[in-house]
């Protein structure tokens, strides 16, 4: 039976549902060669930043605000060795990009003010990006007044961008926000599509120091559950929003799951950096394989058969079920064991099942 994993996501067409997503990696000419060759779908470019694109609006004669000329003193301390230095470095590995591969480029900008990205989301189109990956950052809590306002703000930022392109724009949320599901209902007039979730450091507080402090690592592998039900709660209710499943997609199994929940494509990162570009081809050939044995011939087909929405009475019960239960759901539906427990609620472990 031939398979067909044509995908379309927000406007793009890609081979395959397995899109490479934003990290160094892909600033890589060798590493995008081999992850085409692999047959991913497309492959987002790293994040560049607010600061250094607003560098870059001052050297083409753009008049900088108070508060852009604090962001770029803060840029003026990035000393990170970094695969771009500056923006007009991240044009010619646009450029660069498109010429070495078919694939799908998706350029990523991340930062908080759409403003300073007018200008220069339109020369990414120039250079052939294919698509633009934004991850906004809003201000702190502090200088809204409600939700509603932090919402409202990333709504006019979408829209303000989208009407200075032709290409589709993409937005990578955080888990932060108060309602995905209505937030991307009203999303749908100025992206093509949701990024469900952009990564976040891991923090810790330092006993001896006393300080905060940030980690940012690898995303764990086996770590989608929260991810799907996120996924399945936006598609269903907003199924005209296209969506990338990002965080914790590590194998074959991790992309089928996330594609039955109702997204449309499942972003690889970590994965490669943990097991190299051919990761990409065993997490499609173990779709082939699930496909063909399911009798799926078509991406529309798999979609067909999604679970569009939970049991809101099932899901209410098992809710209760393990809640009330004094034995581990996990040990309860292994079989393995028969527990009870003292009058104080102790689990104790009795006959074998």
């Amino acid at each position: 039976m031939s398979i067909d994993l044509t995908t379309h996501y927000g406007g793009l067409s890609l081979r395959s549902p397995v899109v490479i997503g934003a990290c160094p990696l892909t600033a890589q000419e060798q590493m995008r060669v081999a992850i085409d060759a692999c047959g991913a779908g497309a492959v987002v470019l790293p994040s560049l930043f607010a600061e250094q694109v607003l560098l870059w609006n001052q050297k083409n004669g753009q008049t900088l605000t108070s508060r852009d000329t604090q962001v770029l003193s803060r840029a003026q301390r990035f000393k990170v060795d970094s695969y771009c230095n500056d923006a007009e470095t991240y044009l010619s590995i646009v450029r660069r990009a498109r010429r070495q591969t078919t694939l799908p480029v998706i350029a990523s900008l991340n930062g908080d003010n759409a403003s300073h990205w007018l200008d220069y989301a339109g020369a990414l189109q120039e250079a052939g990006a294919s698509a633009i990956e934004l991850n906004l950052r809003h201000p702190p809590p502090a200088e809204f007044s409600d939700a509603r306002e932090i919402e409202d703000s990333l709504v006019n930022a979408v829209k303000i961008i989208h009407q200075s392109i032709s290409i589709p724009l993409f937005l990578k949320l955080s888990r932060e926000y108060t309602s995905l599901s209505h937030l991307a209902v009203r999303m749908l007039s100025g992206i093509q599509g949701l990024v469900l979730f952009g990564r976040s450091p891991e923090v810790d507080i330092s006993l001896d120091t006393l300080q905060m402090s940030t980690d940012w690592c690898l995303t764990p592998s086996g770590k989608i559950s929260h991810l799907l039900e996120s996924v399945m709660r936006v598609h269903a209710f907003c199924p005209a929003m296209p969506i990338a499943a990002c965080g914790g997609v590590s194998n074959a199994t991790d992309v089928i799951k996330v594609l039955l929940a109702g997204a449309d494509v499942a972003m690889v990162s970590s994965a490669v950096y943990r097991e190299g570009p051919d990761i990409v081809r065993s997490m499609i050939d173990g779709l082939v394989v699930f496909m063909e044995r399911h009798g799926i011939r078509s991406m529309p087909e798999l979609h067909a058969i999604r679970p569009l929405e939970f049991s809101s009475e099932e899901e209410r019960l098992d809710y209760m079920e393990a809640l009330a239960s004094r034995v581990p759901p996990s040990q309860k539906s292994a079989g393995q064991r028969k527990m009870s427990g003292d009058r104080w609620g102790h689990l104790q472990a009795a006959d074998t099942i």
